[in-house]
């Protein structure tokens, strides 16, 4: 991915893409991805064991499941870093915006897979 030469527009980036639950490229920082996501319903029970994961909350509501504590609840503004080898369900009850950052390659479904693994794509 080029270098950008110019501030990143969240607000216009979200606007380009309507797909749930499908990750969007928008920037690379170091060995990690700046990923923009829409999200509405239940994702898949999974986690990634070698990396945390962190979700920040634009626009919507987003509760992440947790099997072994508390469900956290995220409003617009709020953030939550998911530590490695947490099982996590991400849940949304309205369409909800987020901005993830994970290291380069990372599996949205994490080890568990199926038919709602897709790696992220570039929007440029």
């Amino acid at each position: 991915m080029s270098r950008p030469t110019a501030a990143i527009n969240l607000t216009h980036k979200l606007s380009m893409f309507s797909e749930l639950w499908t990750q969007k490229k928008i920037a690379d920082l170091n060995d990690y991805e700046v990923k923009l996501a829409k999200l509405k319903g239940e994702f898949v029970w999974h986690s990634h064991e070698d990396t945390d994961e962190l979700f920040l909350v634009l626009s919507g509501r987003l509760t992440i499941q947790l099997r072994e504590t508390n469900d956290v609840v995220l409003a617009p503004g709020e953030l939550f870093v998911v530590p490695r080898g947490v099982e996590h369900c991400p849940v949304a009850e309205e369409e909800t915006a987020i901005l993830l950052l994970e290291p380069t390659g990372v599996l949205n479904t994490g080890d568990t897979g199926g038919p709602m693994t897709k790696p992220a794509e570039l929007l440029e």
